[in-house]
């Protein structure tokens, strides 16, 4: 992640840093950034000052401010993702840079979670004298910047445009997105082959990556549809909704009718993707 030469960085709560200390032991060699920049600073000496910027035209104005194609960031317990992030920008003098980032917290005083960009200075690519379009990445580890399940959710997405006479528009809380623990679900339908008319007990599990301790566990407590698809046709049914049980284990039965697909089907929660498991092919005879 970046942090600009001339960002003037978030100063670390008592809560924050106790936060920091509590850290498993894991993690405590590569401590999570919370350095979080004010949406205001990130662009330092390149800005406009508050006297200067009296004399300036309009700030420039933001627009289609994009994180991941809008699609919700999942991640699981090992492997880093980096996603594209963009957003349009007008001035009349032109746009010079801008900035995105993403974090979590109740507010600006008490940020438990900051992704920043990996680049120091955005792309933009002008479609007009006074409109650009700027990219940039940001990279997610889940063994550094995930280290606590609690950061599952909705994260606030800073965005800010520096204009080629010096004045931004500089917003924390200009939108908000889900970064979530990746899902696995799994499912087993016996016996195989089955007599039609006799029952076939269907089994699986729902688990989740715990940013923790770097495992998947069972999702316990949740909803899952069981679906049915028959040889030869493209579309599920759903049979019946079932509960995990205290571990994420799933049971149920069924009684054969014809040949098909068994699958479990999640629907996911704001903390983790929905999921379908792939189907288990019965033969009834």
């Amino acid at each position: 992640m970046r942090i600009r030469a001339t960002a003037a960085a978030a100063t670390l709560t008592g809560a924050l840093a106790l936060t920091a200390l509590a850290l498993p032991t894991a993690q405590a060699a590569d401590a999570p950034s919370l350095n979080k920049p004010a949406a205001a600073s990130v662009f330092g000496a390149h800005a406009k000052t508050a006297f200067s910027a009296t004399t300036a035209a309009a700030d420039p104005a933001v627009s289609n401010v994009t994180v991941n194609a809008g699609k919700d960031i999942v991640l699981g317990t090992t492997v880093a993702k980096t996603i594209n992030v963009s957003l349009t920008a007008t001035h009349a003098s032109g746009i010079a840079d801008a900035y995105i980032d993403l974090w979590h917290g109740s507010d600006l005083d008490n940020v438990d979670g900051y992704l920043g960009p990996n680049e120091d200075a955005a792309t933009c690519t002008a479609t007009s004298a006074t409109t650009s379009t700027c990219k940039l990445t940001i990279t997610v580890d889940p063994q550094l910047d995930l280290y606590m399940n609690a950061l599952a959710g909705t994260w606030h997405v800073t965005a800010a445009a520096l204009a080629n006479d010096g004045s931004i528009y500089a917003n924390d809380y200009f939108d908000t997105h889900r970064v979530q623990r990746a899902s696995k679900l799994t499912v087993n339908a016996s016996p195989e082959p089955v007599k039609k008319g006799k029952t076939i007990t269907v089994t699986g599990k729902l688990s989740r990556a715990n940013w923790e301790d770097f495992a998947y566990h069972g999702y316990t407590g949740q909803s899952v549809q069981l679906q049915f698809r028959k040889k030869g046709s493209d579309t599920y049914t759903t049979v019946k909704t079932i509960k995990t049980d205290s571990t994420g284990n799933l049971k149920t039965t069924t009684t054969a009718s014809v040949d098909g697909y068994f699958r479990y089907s999640f629907v996911g929660t704001s903390t983790t993707p929905a999921i379908k498991a792939t189907g288990d092919y019965v033969d009834v005879q």
